[in-house]
Formats: structure tokens, C-alpha cells, sequence
């Protein structure tokens, strides 16, 4: 017999019209019935005497129940393997970058020889204002191979040891699409990019044992933000049998969509066959994911105008792309043939412009009648769409490519936009509102392990849209908290063709729920990001409750 649980006693955000219910009733792992109290409590009154007497009452207690955030886009194994690492976030200088790696190699008992890898750091916020150097990271690593990457993910700096293993020297030419520092005929150990994934590559990776606890913590951190659908944005070949283990011991509790790069993963997309498009042990393949730039506060992102000219004093930099128009336009094909989604990380404009004319090329040789007919089995996604003109928001919509906002950038790193880009490109980030204003179902996103995957926090990002320092980040911009949710829970949902059944609280669906312990429509927009998340239940069952509550 299937239990039933029936929520009451405070308010239920459906999603949907009406917006508001007093009750929503459970049966198994699916929504039954969403309504007023009276009217659940009828028709229960109506269900055999057993069947009612094994319901149980959840008095939310003034509580807020709304559906579970879908995650719209992360890197599910890489924030794993983060928990792994030594943690340099919001450090802010690089002494203190460097006590805490020695801390870690003392507390730890690091021998001699063995691999290190750190994440976190953030130039931009160091007092020192420069990237870290080999020699910095020597003096906090003498015996022991280090890695630390940059908390954008898109740049790393390596020490003299690291370097040394892998063969790197001044002489090795920077791959297509990235770059090894070199300075007065040394290696910094400064790398970005294509330079930075190839070595990391290279780099040792923690063992299967290690990454099985990682894996598990990191599904009760996503649970904790009140998150019951995760992503992994990038898989490749390698990641085989951290996959088979993980399915092949049912460790996922949330249902996972991966994305395999659409250049390196045949080998994956052939053993995990079975899970295209559909979920078997809670995972799925979503479709591919290419990579066309990088990160614009680490200034590596591809502009169509340049930068504001930095230290170095270039006048003339725009970034660089990591495709080849051929290559783009070949994932293009290589996805609408397999009809397949396809995700692209576009920061910068002349990124998107490089996206948004493959897509173009693609749908003008396919003979479809339109641009939609072309693009709506695939629901395309511009990953983070940072810098993304509004000319080209025009041309997404037309298209029916969906912007995944990287939302946070404005409160984390709209200062550096600013120095970066001036005022009035920096304020046109994320434009959500203008996707709004274009009936474009627009996601937000943490992009984890850059950020932690706090729903909420993205909310309040676009409702507020404040830097760290104060600055209003283009208020016009702003959208109202609800068309904000609607971008990490039914917009959520649709991008990962899944609208029928999650996203919003309607009979039918998957009972993916959390409980608030305050209405984020109701609360002050500057409360919205300290709302804790009490309760998530993935379908009917509870995943995670707050300690604290």
C-alpha cells in the first residue's frame, strides 16, 4: 500500500496557476492531490478506512513548501573530487595561501612525493592583486607535486615538482586555445584554459574508494540547498568507471543528467548507452557539452571589444575562443543528428556570436521550416551567457536557445567586471530580465564547485543584483523573486525536458519537494538569501532535514 502524507499549515507555492494552495497530498513518490485543506482532507475522508488511517499530517508550521530547485548546471564529479582538495576559497593573500596548503600537508601527514591539488583561490581578491607563481607555490610545497586551480576553473598555476612530472618546459607550445606562462624564458606555472585541462589530465587522480565518500557527501550538500536534480556538465572517457561504480552500486539518491564532452566521449556515450534520455539508477544522459571560451574575471572569456586595458597595459585584448568554427558547427550536426541536446559554455559575446551562427548554419542546411522547428527537439543551452549582447539574446530567442545564467557573477565577481569591462558593459551581465521581456525560458546556475549550489543565493543575485561591494549591478535588470524561482525550479524542468513531471506542484508529478522556513515572495529581497532550507524530500521520501530545525 502506497503511504500517503498530506502538508498543511503553511503556505504551498505551486508554480502554477493558482500560485498559492493551503495543502498538497503525497501518495508514494508522486503528487496526488494540491488544493485547500477541506478539500484534501475530503478526499481523504473518501479513501477506505485503512487507506486513512495510515495518512500522516505534516503540519508545516508556517513553514514554505515549494517544489525542489533543479540544479541547471554544475560539474557533479568535479565537486566530488573538490571535497578531496585543499580548500583556498575566500583567501586573501598568498601567505595565507600558503600556510594553509603547509597546514594540510602537516595535518594530513603528506609524505614526500605525493600529489596535491588545491582549488579556490581568486586572484582578484588577493591583496597582492597578481596570480600565483610556481615559486610562491614551492615555498608551501617543496617535496610534493601542486596543482592549485583557480576558483573559475579555467586557470591553474603548477609548482616546480608538478611541472617537472609532467614534462612541461619552456619550450612546450601552448595548445590551440590555451596558454603556458612563460616570463623572461621560465615557466611561471601559470596555465589557462585548453593548457590547464590537458595537464590536469595528466595530473593523478583520487582513487575509486576516496571518490565514493566524496560522492556521497556531495549529493547531502546539494540536498542541504534544497536541490533534488544535479548536473555534471563535462564527462570524458576516463570517467567510465567512476560511473560504473556508481551505478553499478546505486549510490545515486538524486536523479543525475550528464552532459559528455562532444569531442572525447564516444567510448562513454557507447557504454552508457541504455542512458540516453533516460534515467536507469537515477542518471541519464542529457546530451553533449563543448567548451567555446573562458572565465571573464580571469579575463580569458572572448569579447567582440576588448578589455579595459589591466597592468600589462594592452589596449587591444579580447580573449580567445577554444573551437574551431568547424569543430562548433560540427557538434552542432553530431547533436541534431542523434537528436540530442547540446550545452555550450559561452561567457563571452564573441563566444555566443560563434554558437548562435553555427546554430544558424545548421538550421539553414537542415531544410526545417524554421528556426524553432530545427532547435525544439534539442532545447539548445548557452551555458553562463555572462556577456551576451542583446542582439544576440534576439537571435537565441528566435532560435530557441535557452541562456543557463551564471546569475552570482554579479555579487561575486561584478567588481572585477567593472574593471574589466567598465559600468555599462559590466551592468548588461546576465540579462534576465531582457530574457524575460523575450518569453525566453531562462535557468540560473552556481556553476558548482566554483560556487556552492545555493539556489536561494542565486535568487537573491537576481532579485538584488548587488556586487560585493555595494554597487547596484544593472537594476534594470532586476526580476521579480518569483520569475526568479521560476529559474531554478519549472524553467529548471523544462530545459532538462522534464516540465511534465517536475518543477512545480501539480497532480501527477514527482513529489521533489522543499520546505522554507520563510516565503521567499513575501520576505524583504534582502532576506531572500538567508532563508534556510528545513526539509527536502525526493520523491515522498526525506533527504535531508535541517539540524538546526
Amino acid at each position: 500500500m502506497a503511504k500517503r502524507t498530506l502538508y498543511y499549515g503553511g503556505p504551498v507555492i505551486t508554480m502554477e496557476e493558482p500560485l498559492y494552495a493551503d495543502a498538497l497530498l503525497v501518495k508514494g513518490g508522486k503528487i496526488e492531490a494540491v488544493g485547500s485543506f477541506d478539500e484534501l482532507k475530503g478526499l481523504i475522508a473518501s479513501l477506505p478506512v485503512d487507506d486513512a488511517r495510515q495518512v500522516e499530517y505534516r503540519d508545516l508550521k508556517g513553514c514554505t513548501l515549494l517544489p525542489a530547485f533543479l540544479d541547471p548546471h554544475s560539474h557533479f564529479s568535479q565537486y566530488a573530487s573538490s571535497l578531496l582538495q585543499i580548500p583556498l576559497d575566500e583567501t586573501e593573500s598568498i601567505p595565507e595561501i600558503q600556510d594553509r596548503i603547509r597546514e594540510f600537508i602537516r595535518g594530513n601527514h603528506t609524505a614526500p612525493g605525493q600529489w596535491l591539488i588545491a582549488r579556490g583561490y581568486d586572484h582578484n581578491l588577493l591583496a597582492e592583486n597578481r596570480h600565483l607563481t610556481r615559486w610562491d607555490l614551492d615555498e608551501a610545497a617543496p617535496s610534493n607535486p601542486l596543482l592549485v586551480q583557480h576558483r573559475a576553473s579555467h586557470l591553474a598555476v603548477f609548482n616546480t615538482l608538478a611541472l617537472d612530472e609532467l614534462g612541461v618546459t619552456p619550450q612546450t607550445p601552448s595548445p590551440s586555445g590555451g596558454l603556458i606562462g612563460v616570463k623572461d624564458g621560465e615557466l611561471t606555472g601559470y596555465m589557462e584554459e585548453n593548457a590547464f585541462m590537458e595537464y590536469l589530465k595528466k595530473a593523478p587522480s583520487p582513487s575509486l574508494d576516496d571518490l565514493t565518500g566524496a560522492f556521497q557527501k556531495v549529493q547531502d550538500r546539494y540536498a542541504s540547498y534544497g536541490i533534488t536534480t544535479i548536473q555534471d556538465g563535462m564527462i570524458v572517457d576516463q570517467m567510465v568507471p567512476l560511473y560504473k561504480m556508481l551505478l553499478g552500486n546505486h549510490l545515486l539518491k538524486l536523479d543525475l543528467v550528464g552532459y559528455p564532452g562532444a569531442e572525447n566521449s564516444q567510448g562513454f556515450m557507447k557504454e552508457f548507452s541504455h542512458c540516453i534520455k533516460t534515467y536507469q539508477s537515477r542518471f541519464k544522459i542529457g546530451g553533449y557539452k563543448i567548451f567555446l571560451d573562458g572565465s571573464p574575471q580571469g579575463r580569458t572569456a572572448w569579447m567582440r571589444a576588448p578589455y579595459l586595458p589591466d597592468s600589462s597595459g594592452q589596449t587591444d585584448y579580447c580573449g580567445y575562443g577554444t573551437m574551431s568554427d568547424e569543430a562548433v558547427l560540427a557538434a552542432v550536426k553530431m547533436a541534431a543528428d542523434q537528436g540530442l541536446q547540446l550545452l555550450a559554455h559561452c561567457n563571452g559575446d564573441a563566444a555566443a556570436e560563434q554558437y548562435l551562427r553555427a546554430f544558424e548554419t545548421a538550421y539553414k542546411e537542415s531544410g526545417a521550416v524554421s528556426p524553432k522547428e530545427f532547435t525544439a527537439p534539442l532545447r539548445p543551452v548557452i551555458i553562463h551567457a555572462q556577456l551576451i549582447g542583446a542582439d544576440q539574446l534576439a537571435r537565441a530567442a528566435e532560435l530557441g536557445l535557452i541562456p543557463s545564467f551564471f546569475i552570482a557573477h554579479v555579487y561575486y565577481w561584478g567588481d572585477t567586471h567593472i574593471r574589466n569591462f567598465g559600468m555599462e558593459r559590466a551592468s548588461a551581465i546576465s540579462p534576465a530580465s531582457s530574457a524575460k521581456a523575450l518569453d525566453i525560458p531562462y535557468t540560473f546556475h552556481q556553476d558548482s564547485p566554483v560556487l556552492e549550489p545555493n539556489m536561494l543565493e542565486t535568487v537573491w543575485c537576481a532579485v538584488n543584483r548587488l556586487t560585493r561591494s555595494g554597487i547596484p549591478l544593472g537594476p534594470d535588470q532586476r526580476i521579480s523573486a518569483l520569475d526568479a524561482l521560476k529559474g531554478v525550479t519549472i524553467n529548471a524542468a523544462y530545459q532538462y525536458f522534464e516540465e511534465d513531471r517536475k518543477g512545480s506542484l501539480a497532480p501527477g508529478k514527482l513529489a521533489d519537494l522543499v520546505i522554507l522556513g520563510d516565503n521567499p515572495l513575501e520576505v524583504s529581497p534582502e532576506a531572500i538569501r538567508h532563508i534556510p532550507v528545513i526539509e527536502t524530500i525526493k520523491e515522498g521520501e526525506t533527504i535531508y532535514r535541517n539540524p538546526d530545525f
